[in-house]
Parts: structure tokens; sequence; C-alpha cells
């Protein structure tokens, strides 16, 4: 499929759709309890971050419901932060370098998506091909 097209063109897709994939690999590093417990919830919010920015997308022709799912991906992209933070402070997950750069990623993402939520209230148009 063409990355120039659609959503896959979003940044904050884009973002969202590596941190996601980085998360999982990371999770399943950690140990056997964990995988199945923080480690799943992690997995399943960081995923739904990207999941819930494609299913905004295909409604983006109604801004109210475009922001719905705009927010609601910040809202897990926001939990993802929580997740590592819990993960790192019991010491589930003991490599320093893949916290540090996996909560960097999240935070950066999560100040992009905050932008691009501005622009979509401030400037939102319904594309020219949903127009009816």
């Amino acid at each position: 499929m063409n990355k120039d097209r659609g959503y896959r063109s979003l940044r904050v897709y884009q973002l969202s759709h590596q941190l996601g994939v980085k998360i999982h690999k990371v999770t399943l590093g950690l140990p056997k309890f964990e995988v199945y417990e923080e480690g799943s919830q992690i997995r399943r919010c960081t995923k739904r971050v990207s999941a819930s920015i494609v299913e905004g997308y295909a409604l983006r022709k109604y801004k109210a419901e475009y922001l719905h799912y705009l927010f609601r991906a910040y809202g897990s992209a926001e939990e993802t932060v929580e997740h590592l933070d819990y993960l790192w402070e019991t010491g589930s997950l003991t490599d320093e370098s893949a916290y540090r750069a996996s909560r960097e990623e999240c935070l950066d993402l999560n100040r992009q998506l905050f932008r691009f939520i501005q622009g979509v209230e401030r400037e939102h148009d319904r594309p020219y091909s949903l127009k009816s």
C-alpha cells in the first residue's frame, strides 16, 4: 500500500504505528508474569493510538467524529506513558535506554498529536471527495 495516501500520510499516524511496533517488541522482553499483565495492557493502549487515528480519518467528513477519535488516540497515547512509568518503577522493565527512548517517543507523539488536534479544531474542512 502506498504510504503517501490517506491516513498513512499523516505524521501522527506514522509515529503512532512505529511506536506501537516498538512497544510490542519491548514488552516481549518483560518477565513472564508481566508479559500478560502490564505488558498486555500497554500493547493494547499503544496500538489503540494508531487504530483510533485510522478510524477517525475514515469518519473525517464529520468534524465532531474526527475529533472524538483523535482525542481517544491522545488519551491512549497519554496512557502509554503511564504504563511505561509503571513498568520502570516496578522494576519489570530493566533496560533504561529502552525505557527512556520509548518514553521520549511517547511524549513527542503526544505533543504532535495534540497540535494535530488543535489544527483540526481550527481548520477542518470536509474533504472534497466526501462533500455531498
